[in-house]
């Protein structure tokens, strides 16, 4: 069964960048803070990294965070979405229009105007897809940024929340949670390493 999870870092006052984030500094001020569990090598770490990446069958992201990774300090063999983990899944992007150019040609990139539910439904669409190919169930992760994440939990989108609580205080940035309708969550796991508590939840 092809769930959707929603999986992203963030602070310990609910940051998932620093202060004034923008193309050339995607985190903001302080903000890699945030991702020192991803490049760790702590063994607990490493297998929730390569766990939800093998999973992966597509991936949603906001138009924001396309910018980012597509833009010439983004992504690239090193460091772009599980990299050295698994195979690349397709991409899936929220955004009000298409770029007109894409940096990362060697990723599979759909661009969806009619909003997140449309988005997700595109994503599991290609996870199903996936799926087939390789035998097993796969995901579709919701990575970020977090307008998209809270807008997929808020349209009760999201059937698991994957929260990277990182052992720092921010002080600003951009906030995770905004206003939006009250969710029930179901503890499925805590693990604590020596750079972030893992956090798993079903969202009922």
């Amino acid at each position: 069964m092809t769930r959707i999870i929603a999986d992203i870092s963030v602070s310990l006052d609910g940051f998932v960048t620093g202060p004034d984030p923008g193309p050339d500094r995607g985190l903001g001020a302080g903000g890699e803070a945030l991702h020192t569990w991803a490049f760790s090598e702590d063994p607990d770490d490493r297998r929730i990294l390569r766990d939800a990446t093998a999973r992966s069958g597509a991936v949603v992201l906001g138009r924001r965070l396309f910018d980012i990774v597509d833009g010439p300090r983004g992504w690239d063999d090193e460091t772009g979405y599980g990299a050295g983990e698994v195979g690349k899944p397709a991409f899936v992007v929220v955004t009000s229009a298409a770029p007109p150019s894409v940096r990362l040609t060697d990723l599979d990139w759909t661009f969806v105007t009619t909003g997140i539910a449309d988005a997700v439904a595109a994503a599991r669409e290609r996870a199903e897809a996936a799926s087939a190919a390789r035998g097993m169930d796969l995901d579709v992760v919701v990575m970020g940024g977090g307008a998209t994440v809270g807008s997929a939990l808020a349209a009760g989108l999201v059937d698991r929340l994957s929260v990277h609580l990182a052992p720092v205080v921010l002080g600003s940035g951009t906030p995770l949670f905004r206003e939006g309708p009250r969710r029930e969550l179901v503890r499925r796991s805590v693990m604590a390493t020596s750079t972030a508590t893992h956090l798993v939840y079903d969202v009922v």
